[in-house]
């Protein structure tokens, strides 16, 4: 059992070889990733809803497949966690709100339907903040349990960090992937909008929603979003264009060391003396590898103008959970559709704008640098399970449309950890990735 214990601290590319290799067994796999869930999911409470019988039966079918001789897929074997907005068939998706307590869908969302394909297992449902927004769910850091892990997919970044398991899917539509994965200390990458097709995800903003990956190191990111990428009818956002080769690109040695832009991004007074002191140094240790950057006064109207669009539709999106059951939800929930509701159409309309007018500044920025460097959060997780942290240094990247990751690689004095955002042109996915990548590697070798 220690050798199994000792497995779920490879990364998912390690582990899809081994598993395809024969080395190791999709059930040896479960069950390790259960015993681990099984003596930490009571202090941590990563999981909305697992079922271990039916992962085992999962892993067995999978590896009966293996024996078969057949082709294996790319995931094959791969436990994943969804986050509990990601519609799963005969398998409840209660949005972490009480209104949709029990939900059954009765069809697989499309990024299940991509996993299922590939051969990935499908574990079981991680705790989302309610409807995805603000109000915090049960789930606490795994590094200190007295903290915050972040929102809204504060499941799934608990549970890759833990060890819980390998792989989860999250969405973000300000800071819900790259600052739970901060605070969590794991990777988590948000690629560029529409990328991954949104069917059977629950909606909250049409125009921001994005779904994204968590995994330990940016190559396990790569390998599962690869998969994922891809063309929806159904969603407006998706584009038939060919599949990225996100993880041959990612772990591939780029030409010539790739050159970062430091930015100070709006919010930069708000940011801990923690974060300033490790990006100074940081930046200092890149040396000609980094230049420091000032973004546009432009750019100051993001997060404003994000809110707005995020508020507008959210009040068209969430209209039946305020219209049955308004009692039932947070206050951060309730006030956030009061305000979309009485927004000014000329407003919301207007706000539409900006993305175009801040990739214009970005486009040029680009460039002059593989990819933009910049905190992922203020700090280290908050103390206290009242709130998800501060979004300031994400949503002006979801409003861009640009994709982003979570890099790992920085502790805070008090041991928790913090993590590197890096951010792409859009489109860029795969450049992206061989950068945090590089980075991930050169901070593990400093």
């Amino acid at each position: 059992m220690k050798d199994l214990e000792t497995a779920l601290d490879l990364g998912a590319v390690e582990l899809r070889d081994r598993l395809a290799g024969g080395a190791l067994s999709a059930l040896d796999l479960v069950e390790a990733c259960l015993a681990r869930i099984a003596a930490r999911e009571p202090g941590i409470g990563a999981w909305a809803w697992i079922d271990p019988d039916y992962a085992r039966e999962q892993a067995r079918r999978l590896d009966a497949h293996r024996a078969s001789g057949r082709t294996l897929g790319p995931l094959h074997g791969l436990p994943v966690g969804l986050k509990d907005m990601i519609d799963t068939a005969r398998i409840p998706t209660g949005n972490g709100c009480p209104l949709d307590a029990g939900r059954v869908p009765a069809r697989d969302a499309f990024v299940v339907e991509r996993l299922r394909a590939a051969g990935a297992l499908i574990l079981g449902k991680t705790v989302t903040t309610e409807l995805a927004f603000l109000h915090p769910g049960k789930t606490r850091n795994p590094h200190n349990p007295a903290h915050t892990p972040g929102g809204s997919s504060s499941g799934s970044a608990a549970a890759v960090a833990d060890a819980m398991v390998p792989l989860a899917l999250g969405t973000q539509t300000g800071g819900s992937v790259i600052r739970p994965a901060a605070f969590c200390g794991v990777t988590g990458f948000k690629p560029s909008f529409g990328a991954i097709p949104r069917r059977g995800v629950l909606m909250q903003s049409h125009s921001l929603d994005t779904v994204g990956v968590f995994a330990a190191d940016p190559l396990g990111a790569a390998l599962v979003a690869e998969t994922l990428f891809g063309f929806d009818e159904t969603d407006p956002a998706s584009s038939l264009a060919p599949p990225p080769r996100l993880l041959d690109t990612a772990r591939g040695a780029p030409p010539l060391p790739p050159v970062f832009a430091f930015v100070r991004p709006p919010g930069w007074d708000r940011a801990d003396p923690d974060t300033h002191a490790a990006f100074a140094e940081l930046t200092a240790a890149l040396g000609d590898q980094v230049f420091a950057l000032d973004l546009p006064p432009a750019f100051e109207e993001a997060a404003p103008q994000r809110a707005k669009i995020n508020m507008a539709e959210m009040a068209r999106h969430y209209y039946r959970y305020d219209r049955d059951g308004r009692d039932l939800l947070g206050a951060e929930t309730r006030d956030a559709i009061d305000e979309g509701a009485n927004m000014p159409a000329r407003d919301y309309l207007a706000a539409l704008d900006w993305p175009r007018v801040l990739n214009a500044a970005l486009d040029e920025i680009f460039t002059r640098c593989d990819a933009i460097l910049c905190p992922a959060a203020p700090g280290p997780a908050p103390e206290g399970l009242g709130t998800t942290g501060d979004p300031i240094f994400n949503g002006l990247w979801t409003l861009c449309g640009t994709p982003a990751v979570t890099v790992p690689i920085l502790t805070a004095g008090n041991g928790l950890p913090m993590g590197v955002q890096l951010v792409g042109p859009r489109g860029g996915d795969a450049r992206l990735l061989r950068s945090a990548q590089w980075l991930y590697d050169w901070a593990a070798g400093a």
